[in-house]
């Protein structure tokens, strides 16, 4: 009996093709140019330019809006607010907190972030939430517009997502002579709230 010597296999033509393809594949990847995933990488944050609130409360309600063309640029408020007593000069407030949930007072207190006595708008000590007071005309609307270069719609002490309140009563701006004060200005209760919210 002659010696037959056993057949070779012979890999088919389509796996060397796919095994060629497959290492292409993955030489083209690790050329690619890929995201930094580096803890030190800086991601841009979007500037906002615009924010909005509408105050609502018992009788009080109104529109303020706030504007910054770039981040360290003062802020316009302008706005209305109506219902308000007439010819008269009503606290005018950012609170530290955006939580309406039980109504005007669940927005805490003035934003402060610095820990300082309350003040006027002028004042170099003062919270930065203190914008002093609006003034309603014979009709009880006040309407306003003023900078300011202490509050921002930037940043780590962004106004957005804080809560804007009109008082019952007037701002002492902090000349009152007493504890309250140099806490709220004495300006009472509040009469009307909102919170700031971005907007195109």
């Amino acid at each position: 009996m002659d010696f037959v010597p056993p057949r070779q296999t012979r890999q088919p033509r389509f796996a060397i093709t796919a095994s060629f393809t497959l290492i292409a594949v993955f030489v083209i990847w690790l050329l690619l140019p890929r995201r930094s995933t580096s803890p030190d990488e800086v991601v841009p944050v979007p500037v906002i330019s615009k924010a909005v609130t509408v105050l609502q409360g018992e009788k009080v309600s109104g529109t303020v809006t706030f504007t910054q063309p770039y981040p360290t640029a003062p802020v316009t408020v302008s706005g209305e607010i109506k219902n308000l007593d007439p010819t008269a000069k009503r606290g005018f407030h950012i609170h530290a907190s955006g939580d309406l949930s039980n109504g005007c007072i669940s927005a805490g207190a003035h934003f402060n972030p610095f820990g300082r006595t309350h003040g006027a708008p002028t004042d170099s000590n003062r919270h930065v939430g203190d914008l002093g007071n609006i003034e309603s005309d014979s009709k009880g609307v006040a309407s306003f517009s003023f900078e300011d270069t202490m509050i921002s719609l930037n940043g780590p002490l962004s106004i957005v997502g804080r809560a804007v309140v009109v008082h019952a009563g007037t701002d002492d701006l902090g000349r009152g002579g007493d504890d309250e004060s140099l806490k709220t200005g004495n300006a009472g209760a509040r009469a009307a709230c909102g919170v700031i919210g971005v907007t195109a």
